[in-house]
């Protein structure tokens, strides 16, 4: 059989392209086809199946037969896979995957793995849609890219419209089978956009790509007219330069063989402003989507761009960060931290700015939107870090309403030392036995609440919150008193040594059980350094 499909090749004129279909791979997924074809006409014969043609729809013998969403990397000749129309069509909604254990305290995007297929001996994968980044530095795309491709999208840096691409309200533009839109992630003074081809227009729904573009069910992602540039020819995989304007409506699914959306719709967007003091003070102003992942991946990838803009990445350094999230129906989320290392230290504070947001977004609360991002971050080109050296007490035995002090030196570079104190009264009635001091620096410290949040995620978005808010800063160090008991963890809520009937009762029960039963935590003070180290000793406390 032979046919036609459309596409772009310049500007915004759909053009026509020639289809000889070659075959059917049945069943290539879970009762799922895929029309094999020989694409020819226009450039392809020099371009091959490009990317940015995801979406093209084929018609035979006038008829709507599919769309254009796979291809074999390095093919000399122009052999696409098509996505049959039905499958587009018909296709059940991905479930959007929650995870409320999200990792608070080193977060790295999980994208979900391009699909593939396989004939014969090569391999017929999903065409990456061109992500065109704007205003991010070149170290950005290099350091995420591998997670972009993994996800079947090609990072490009150039240009994805701009502060001006964002409207007020969509414009009900002209939109026709293979017409170029692209999704829009972020706009401002960074701007980001996926590519790809509209397959079917049907009063104001819309169907395109022939495949996923990141498999979330129901999202709401904007997306813009798109004008293709020029054509750039590749032995791998040749693509489209294009570049977005207006907004013409949004896209509500995100299906495994195709999105959809609708023309007209307007999305909200979260309002993001991160500023940068260190060789001059620099501010930037962006929006980007509401998505449980592409939410905090934008917002590491954004802080390091930023830091990457005006600051050195490679080298010691010590940068001070601090972010408030402002949260619809909840308290803002406070966070705060200092880094130093010799080298890395914008990858370790754009994770962990992105901790925060992540286990919001992951948390599966539907009540808790995030309303904005404001990051302030201050850079210096000096090492700043402080290592536990020793711990003792002012006494080895106590009785209950005695006093004693815990004593902690810290110890640096260049043969800086540093003592600090603080004193600690023990209650009445404390029972007799050995009472434990911890001294450990922030992220020690966090361990028994992060093993609780593992443990027990929060049940309901108050708890998550005070989690959150309750995370502890490398910028000082903490005292931990505890005794050997069992803490127990139920409706989210700690039960640190209980009485011995209770006790009982909870150890047969199914709760989640931790060792070590914290008694008291003092803070010692804190300072323009990062604390590092963790050291146990022991007080005996008599009757």
């Amino acid at each position: 059989m032979r046919g036609v499909g459309r596409t772009v090749f310049s500007g915004t004129q759909v053009e026509e392209f020639s289809v000889e279909i070659l075959g059917v791979l049945e069943n290539a997924g879970p009762q799922q086809n895929i029309i094999l074809a020989r694409l020819s006409g226009g450039p392809l014969d020099k371009t091959g199946v490009m990317q940015g043609m995801s979406g093209s729809p084929v018609y035979l013998d006038g008829r709507l037969a599919g769309a254009v969403a796979l291809s074999f990397p390095f093919s000399k000749e122009p052999i696409a896979g098509i996505r049959p129309i039905e499958e587009m069509l018909l296709t059940a909604p991905v479930p959007v995957r929650t995870v409320a254990r999200a990792n608070p305290f080193a977060y790295t995007a999980q994208l979900p793995a391009l699909a593939s297929f396989q004939a014969g001996s090569g391999r017929l994968i999903e065409i990456s849609s061109p992500l065109w980044l704007g205003g991010f530095t070149r170290s950005t795309l290099d350091e995420f890219a591998p997670q972009l491709r993994a996800a079947g999208l090609e990072p490009v840096q150039g240009t994805s419209g701009s502060s001006s691409a964002k409207a007020s309200a969509p414009s009900p533009g002209k939109l026709e089978p293979g017409s170029m839109i692209s999704v829009q992630l972020v706009t401002g003074d960074l701007s980001a956009g996926a590519d790809g081809t509209v397959t079917q227009v049907d009063g104001d729904r819309v169907l395109a790509f022939g495949h996923r573009f990141l498999g979330g069910g129901e999202t709401a992602l904007p997306f813009a007219r798109a004008e293709v540039v020029t054509l750039l020819a590749s032995l791998n995989s040749s693509f489209k330069i294009s570049t977005s304007h207006e907004w013409l409506g949004a896209i509500l699914g995100d299906y495994s063989t195709a999105i959809s959306g609708r023309i007209g719709e307007r999305v909200p967007m979260i309002p993001a402003s991160v500023s940068v003091h260190g060789k001059g003070d620099h501010q930037y102003h962006f929006e980007m989507v509401r998505d449980r992942l592409l939410t905090p991946l934008i917002s590491q990838m954004a802080v390091f761009s930023m830091i990457d803009a005006t600051e050195r990445i490679s080298g010691q350094s010590t940068i001070q960060a601090s972010c408030r999230i402002a949260l619809d129906g909840a308290p803002d989320v406070h966070f705060e931290n200092i880094y130093s290392a010799e080298a890395g230290t914008p990858q370790q504070v754009a994770a962990s700015l992105a901790a925060p947001v992540a286990a919001i977004t992951t948390s599966g609360f539907s009540a808790l939107n995030v309303r904005s991002i404001d990051v302030e971050i201050t850079v210096s080109t000096d090492h700043r870090e402080l290592r536990l050296d020793s711990v003792w007490t002012s006494r080895r035995e106590v009785h209950p309403g005695d006093r004693f002090d815990v004593f902690a030196r810290f110890v640096g570079e260049r043969g800086v030392e540093v003592e600090q104190s603080t004193t600690y009264t023990v209650p009445s009635g404390a029972p007799s036995g050995p009472l434990n001091i911890t001294v450990a620096d922030g992220p020690a410290a966090n361990v028994a609440e992060y093993r609780q949040f593992l443990a027990v995620p929060p049940r309901n978005p108050e708890q998550l919150v005070e989690f959150l808010n309750g995370l502890r800063t490398s910028r000082k160090a903490y005292v931990r008193l505890w005794r050997s008991a069992s803490t127990w963890t139920a409706q989210g809520e700690t039960l640190p040594a209980p009485p011995a009937s209770m006790a009982l009762l909870l150890a047969r029960s199914s709760l989640a059980q931790s060792p070590g039963s914290k008694v008291a935590e003092l803070e010692l003070p804190g300072g323009d350094f990062v604390f590092t180290g963790s050291k146990t000793v022991s007080v005996e406390v008599k009757d």
